[in-house]
């Protein structure tokens, strides 16, 4: 299985070079930042499927697809959020399926690997987050950077990377792996900081209480 696609990575060679150097900050954010801004991503993807689901069958509501389709992009961005774990549920058992039909071809049980990988999914709900928007992330950084390469004609990415699809699978691997390890990191820091800063409120709180009433305060050293 090639993670980089040959077809996609065709397509974005096309592109101009302002869209092609887009392309790399929106792979790091995502890679290393996924969770932190999981809810943007969720509303943006939900959206943009939405969007494009409408213009496509449109013509099979009969109805005006840019009508059909912005209707139904905005609907699915307000219900985004309410369905989250809908969404990860779906999208957990979908992997698994994949996965479980590439690591054992032989085994056809799609409905179980489905509702297993779904409730695995939701039960490490932000640790399955951090590893799709990781692996996610690796994948679209390494297409971009392919076009970068092509566009200022440093290598024939198209050729190259169907000739080294090991290394950049073994690469897109290693970066998620980082990626992971990265948002974990940055997800305990972060939430001993909010925890450090509610102590501090909560102290700077009581310390007013109390020199409000001259417990410890100047009221209570002036009446001593």
């Amino acid at each position: 299985m090639n993670l980089v696609a040959t077809d996609i990575l065709t397509e974005l060679c096309g592109l101009s070079l302002g869209l092609i150097i887009a392309i790399i900050p929106i792979g790091l954010v995502l890679a290393l930042l996924g969770w932190w801004s999981h809810r943007f991503w969720i509303v943006l993807t939900t959206t943009v499927a939405a969007g494009m689901i409408g213009l496509l069958e449109a013509s099979t509501w009969q109805a005006q697809p840019l009508v059909v389709g912005v209707l139904l992009a905005i609907a699915a961005g307000v219900l985004a959020l309410a369905l989250v774990r809908v969404i990860t549920f779906a999208a957990g058992g979908v992997a698994s399926v994949c996965l479980m039909h590439l690591a054992f071809p032989l085994l056809n049980q799609p409905v179980i690997c489905f509702l297993v990988g779904g409730l695995v999914c939701l039960l490490v709900f932000r640790w399955y987050f951090m590893a799709l928007t990781s692996f996610a992330g690796s994948v679209i950084l390494a297409h971009g950077t392919l076009a970068l390469l092509h566009y200022h004609e440093r290598l024939d990415a198209i050729e190259w990377s169907d000739a080294n699809t090991l290394l950049l699978n073994a690469l897109c691997g290693g970066g998620t792996l980082l990626g992971f390890g990265f948002q974990l990191l940055f997800e305990r820091w972060r939430m001993k900081k909010n925890r450090r800063d509610r102590d501090e409120d909560g102290g700077d709180l009581v310390g007013a209480v109390l020199g409000r009433i001259g417990v410890g305060g100047k009221s209570h050293r002036h009446a001593a």
